[in-house]
C-alpha cells in the first residue's frame, strides 16, 4: 500500500484523466506507475518496432529537406519533383506517425481498463 499526496489542482487533473481512461483514480496511478516502473511498459514490441521504422523514415525525410535547403542556401535550384515529394514524404510519415500514436493511445487505455485491447 502507498499513500500519495497531491495538490488540490494536481487531484483534479488526475481526477479528469482517470474518468476518460474510464477507470478509478486508484487504477490510474497504478497502471501509470506500473508503466513508469517498467513493470507494464506502455509499448509491445510491435510498437516499438513500428516506431522505429518511422523514426528511420522521418530521419531520411530530414536529411532530403537538409539538402533541398542546402542547394538554396548555395543558389542552386532544386526541381520541384524534389521539394514536392520531399513534402508528400513527410506529410505521409507525420500522418502516419499520429495514427499509430492514436492507436497505441487507445489500446493502452483499454489495457488501463481491463480490456484485451
Amino acid at each position: 500500500m502507498a499513500h500519495i499526496r497531491f495538490s488540490p489542482s494536481e487531484f483534479e487533473a488526475l481526477e479528469a484523466a482517470a474518468s476518460a481512461a474510464n477507470m478509478t483514480v486508484s487504477a490510474f496511478v497504478r497502471s501509470l506507475s506500473m508503466e513508469g516502473a517498467g513493470v507494464q511498459p506502455f509499448l509491445g514490441e510491435g510498437d516499438r518496432a513500428v516506431l522505429s521504422l518511422l523514426a528511420d523514415g522521418m530521419r531520411a525525410i530530414g536529411t532530403n529537406l537538409n539538402q533541398i535547403a542546402r542547394a538554396i542556401n548555395t543558389g542552386r535550384v532544386p526541381t520541384e519533383g524534389d521539394v514536392t515529394g520531399s513534402i508528400k514524404d513527410a506529410h505521409s510519415v507525420a500522418t502516419a506517425l499520429a495514427a499509430e500514436l492514436a492507436l497505441m493511445t487507445r489500446r493502452a487505455a483499454a489495457v488501463r481498463r481491463g480490456e484485451d485491447g
